[in-house]
Formats: C-alpha cells, sequence, structure tokens
C-alpha cells in the first residue's frame, strides 16, 4: 500500500511534501498508531508540535514504522513559553529526545506573541486571562537561527503570523522563513496572504483545512465544511469524499497541507488525492466560497483571548 505524492521546493534548496499528517488533537493511546499506519501507507511528513503534549508516541510511530529517518520529513514547533532565546535551543533539545530524533527537517515559531516563560504552558492570571510576555517574534527568529547553524534542525519557519511580522523577519535575519503554517480552507483561503508570501518565496501550510469539526469550541448549529453541498456535489462528479477535494484544492494551489486523523481509512482516503484534478472553473469556485471564516481562534469568556496581546497576529488583515 503507497500513495503518490508531491514536494514543494523550499527556498533553501530542501523539499517538503505537500502532504502531510497533523497530529493536534490525536489522542493518546492513538496517534502512535495513526503515525505508523500513515508512513506504512505511504506518507512522508509528519507534523508535530510539544504543546500537543503526544510526541513521545509520535516517536513510537515513526519508529515502528521502520522506515528510514532520511526518508521522513518531521515538523515541530517552538511552544510561546521558550519565545526567550536563551531557552530556544534547550527546548528544540527536547522536543528532538521526545521525538527520538538528532535533527528536525522543519521547526516553527508556533505563535508569534509569548506568554510568561516556565513549564506551565498556559500560565493565566486569577481571572484566567494569559500571562503574557513581551519577548518580540523577531528577537526569537534570531535564536531560531542558531539551530540551523548548529546542525539541529534543517529548516525554520513559523505558524500563525501576519506579514507585517514575516516582514519584520525578512529586514532583520538572516535566514527567510521557508513556511509560515496558518489556518486556511475554502472558508478561509488566505488569498492575500498566499500572494504575499509567494512574493518572498515562502510556502504557505494549511493547518486545519477541513475546518476542524473536532475542534473542542465547537457548537452543534456551527457550519460544517465538508457539509457544504457545493463541495458535496464536486465530490460526486468525481466519485470522491468532499475531504479530498478540498484537499486536492490546496494540493493544486501550491499549498502544503496536513490533515488531521486518527482513523485508518481517513488516513488512506486523505492521500488519495493525487489521481484527478479540478478544472480552473472548479478551482476559482471553491476560492469564491471564501468568507473570513476563521475558527482556530483561542476565546475566553466569548472573546479572543490573546487579542490584548501586542504581537497579536489577526489585528490587521493578512
Amino acid at each position: 500500500m503507497s500513495v503518490t505524492s508531491t514536494v514543494v521546493k523550499l527556498n533553501n534548496g530542501l523539499s517538503m511534501p505537500q502532504l502531510g499528517l497533523g497530529t493536534w488533537k490525536s489522542q493518546a493511546g492513538q496517534v502512535e498508531k495513526a503515525v505508523e499506519h500513515a508512513i506504512k501507507a505511504g506518507y512522508r511528513h509528519i507534523d508535530c508540535a510539544a504543546v500537543y503534549g503526544n510526541e513521545l508516541e509520535v516517536a513510537a510511530g515513526l519508529k515502528n514504522s521502520g522506515v528510514a529517518r532520511e526518508e521522513l520529513f518531521v515538523t515541530s514547533k517552538l511552544w510561546n513559553t521558550k519565545h526567550t532565546p536563551e531557552d530556544v535551543e534547550p527546548t528544540c533539545r527536547k522536543t528532538l529526545a521526545d521525538l527520538g530524533l538528532e535533527y528536525l527537517d522543519l521547526y516553527l515559531i508556533h505563535w508569534p506573541y509569548a506568554f510568561q516563560r516556565g513549564d506551565n504552558p498556559f500560565p493565566r492570571n486569577e481571572d484566567q486571562t494569559m500571562q503574557f510576555d513581551d519577548t518580540h517574534p523577531t528577537t526569537t527568529w534570531l535564536a531560531m537561527e542558531e539551530l540551523v547553524k548548529k546542525g539541529l534542525v534543517k529548516s525554520i519557519g513559523v505558524s500563525n503570523f501576519n506579514s507585517q511580522q514575516i516582514k519584520d523577519i525578512l529586514e532583520k535575519g538572516s535566514i527567510k522563513p521557508v513556511t509560515n503554517q496558518v489556518e486556511c480552507h475554502p472558508y478561509l483561503n488566505q488569498e492575500k496572504l498566499l500572494n504575499f508570501c509567494k512574493d518572498h518565496g515562502i510556502v504557505i501550510t494549511a493547518y486545519s483545512p477541513l475546518g476542524s469539526p473536532d475542534r473542542p469550541w465547537a457548537k452543534p448549529d456551527d457550519v460544517k465544511l465538508l457539509d457544504d453541498p457545493k463541495i458535496k456535489t464536486l465530490a460526486e462528479k468525481y466519485s470522491k469524499s468532499p475531504a479530498q477535494i478540498i484537499i486536492r484544492w490546496q494540493i493544486q494551489r501550491g499549498v502544503v497541507v496536513i490533515p488531521k486523523s486518527v482513523t485508518p481509512t481517513r488516513i488512506e482516503e486523505n492521500a488519495d488525492v493525487f489521481g484527478f484534478s479540478l478544472t480552473e472553473e472548479e478551482m476559482a469556485e471553491m476560492k469564491s466560497f471564501d468568507c473570513n471564516g476563521r475558527i482556530i481562534v483561542p476565546m475566553l469568556n466569548g472573546a479572543p483571548r490573546d487579542a490584548a496581546h501586542p504581537h497579536y497576529p489577526f489585528a490587521i488583515e493578512f
């Protein structure tokens, strides 16, 4: 059993598989088997993060797959409590130890804003608001560059950064981010950010590409992307699932896509997207679904939890 995947060329000359397995929200006891199954099914790109709390299980899945390390592309992310420059290398080394790896293919700054330093990933005040730290994301980036120089990581990038935050890195850094990993799906197609990143040789990676129906704060009456009748019509035309149509759309846009699943049949289905193509008209139709439908915004008491942070990324258009 295998899947055919494509790769995107990164601005440092390295390549990244365009389809990967996401591991956010993958429960303990499930993610090890999911990673192992995905790799045995032909996936070569696994997307992880320390804050997901499952990198030890991911490590077991990587090992049990029997696939050589050099054939795999493994991503992890630096969490918000570790933005101070002196924390960056020890945190990366902890992730490497947890994943059982000597290097990461890609390491991202998970969010541009920092929380108070320490081992509690979600430090809170008495009123449950977050305890912020004002470390500038570019300051953290300059420490990330040292990881490349030391051979701990092959590529570095960002996640949830807006165009202004990326511009600052481009002006002050010596290594260009290879990717910006952001929420991206037909209801939030990120066209302006995508074009900005393309202009600077930066790839967009789409997280929650299927609308994250299992997000913890989803309400029963929320619109579900996978139930969209127009996407269902396209799925019927191609004898594919709505998820396959959405993933195919991203692939054709040149976007890296990392759908999450722990279900073996779904993992295989999500990868079966290379034997057909959407027409230009269908691509344009999918693009027209955009409604600025952002759903991955940490909330507190009905409002964006981190909007008061000076480095909150969603205060500008893109």
